[in-house]
Formats: C-alpha cells, structure tokens, sequence
C-alpha cells in the first residue's frame, strides 16, 4: 500500500476506506469509513482492536455485545466535519458492533490493536475539548475527541483538525518515530482528509511528509482531496495546507507500541523556532468555527 491513497483507493468490502494494520504494513493503527443509506446498518466483529465510531454525516445507533453484556448508543451526529462536534461511542476488543442509521450518513471507525479490555462507552459531545492550536496562517482548530488525557482507551489517539481556508498546520513539521521517553513516542498514523466546497467546485489541499532517517524514510507531497487517506509510518510530518477559499479537515488516527499511552512529538529543528512568533499574533478570528455544545 503507497503512503497517499486517493479517494477510491482504499476501497474494501463494504468500507470507502478500509486501512488495516496488514495493509499499511505496521502494527496498530486503523481506519474505516463507512457510508450507510436510510435505514442501513452494518455488523463488525472487533478483533484484536478497539475502535471508536465518529459519525462524519448523520447520526447512528451503535450497539455493542461482548462476554460482558450488550450496549446501545444513539449517536446525534452532525451534517458535517465543518458544522459542529460529535458524539461518539466506544466499542472494546474481542466483541460484535452493529451501526445503524434511520437516515443515512457518513462514520469513521478509528481503531488500534491492543491488549486491554476496556468497556463499551458513549462520548458526548459536550465532554470533547476544542482546542485552537497556532496563531497567525499557523492558526487550526483541533477536537481532542479521543486524545490522551481526555477519553480512555488503550492504545488508541484519535483527533480532529480543521485548518482554515489558506492556513498551514501540523506546522512545525514533526515526527514521532522513536523511542525516547518523556521526550517522543513511536506512533503510526493515519489521516484521513475532507475539504469545505465554494458554490459546488471541491476543495483540495497538499501533505508533506519528509524522511527523518528512521523507519522507511517516509517521502510524501502529495495533492489531497476529500476522501483522501495518507498513512504516516515515520517520518516529519507537515505542513498541511488548505489552498485558499477552502477550509480543511483531517481526522488523524494514531496507535504504537508504547507502554504510556502519550502524544510526544519532536518539532523539526529547522522550523521549531516558528512556534516562538504565536505569542505575538492574534489567532485567526475564523476560529473557532463551532465549539462544544454545552451539557
């Protein structure tokens, strides 16, 4: 499997995208979509992994049966990645998912090998942190829906970024490839990107990822679109550019084999220093484009 995958490419069964710790070629890190007509549903068995299910358009029903007992969660949903947060649930390893949805839509399955059995829960929107991250065309918006720190899972980090129209994020580019403890951790990642249209004509942006000289020397620039996948085994990762006139999205989705559970990066030294200019800039006044609704 090629780093970039291009809408279409990362087809599999009933999935738009379907990334697997097998086809990436690494050994944690996981990512479905999954596109439901009115009245659709779809049954998954768990596996090894744990997975969170994050609806992108629409709202669902997940239910979850394990050895423990069997769980139901109604997910509100939203009409799009660029109108509001979502609520979500968590499904554990080793049981049997059903996602239904009465009206259709559009729901990433964020998962991650791991060994501990967590139980089934459901997030609400209300509990998802929204963070503005940068100042200046560095300013983003993140959703630390199932960041480290905010939502327990075992080895799975998943978050949302939104990136103005002409704005750069994952900036400074970073890496988290090697094992160096309290200082950056070894994580696989995934990002899976959407764009906001103008008057129907799409949106795209670009993606760089540069080798650091560890792992498989990872060297993308890469065009993306809506539906667009790049996986991230190693490697500087960043900028991600939104081209003017179009806001945009990426779902990052990150697991390894670390013992603590911690998103530990290391900025690239010949652009660390950029992060030293945000005090003396305002944050894009576009953000936040939506914050958490209230409880």
């Amino acid at each position: 499997m090629t780093n970039h995958l291009p809408a279409g490419k990362a087809l599999g069964g009933p999935y738009v995208v379907d990334v697997t710790p097998e086809k990436a070629g690494w050994g944690y890190s996981s990512l479905k979509v999954l596109e439901l007509p009115p009245g659709g549903s779809h049954t998954f068995d768990t596996g090894e992994s744990e997975w969170i299910v994050l609806p992108l358009n629409g709202g669902c029903t997940v239910e979850a049966t394990d050895d423990f007992g069997h769980d139901t969660f109604r997910l509100t949903g939203r009409d799009s990645v660029f109108g509001a947060v979502s609520d979500f649930a968590y499904v554990p390893r080793d049981a049997r998912a059903i996602v239904s949805s009465s009206e259709g839509g559009r729901f990433a399955l964020t998962g991650a090998r791991g060994s501990r059995r967590l139980p089934a829960r459901y997030g609400p929107a209300s509990s998802v942190p929204v963070e503005l991250r940068g100042t200046g065309n560095s300013s983003r918006q993140v959703n630390n829906f199932g960041a480290a720190g905010v939502f327990e899972c075992d080895k799975l980090i998943a978050v949302e970024v939104i990136t103005p129209g002409g704005n750069w994020s994952s900036f400074p580019p970073h890496k988290h490839d090697e094992h160096r403890p309290g200082e950056e951790s070894v994580l696989e990642e995934i990002y899976y990107f959407e764009f906001a249209d103008h008057e129907g004509t799409p949106g795209l942006g670009y993606q760089r990822v540069s080798p650091s000289g560890h792992g498989r020397n990872t060297d993308v620039l890469a065009e993306v679109r809506g539906g667009d996948v790049v996986l991230i085994p190693d490697g500087w990762h960043g900028p991600s550019m939104a081209v003017p006139g179009h806001h945009m999205y990426y779902l990052n989705v990150m697991a390894g084999p670390e013992a603590e559970r911690a998103w530990l990066i290391c900025d690239h030294p010949d652009h660390a220093w950029i992060r030293g200019t945000w005090p003396d800039q305002p944050v894009d006044p576009r953000l936040p484009l939506y914050t958490a609704p209230s409880q």
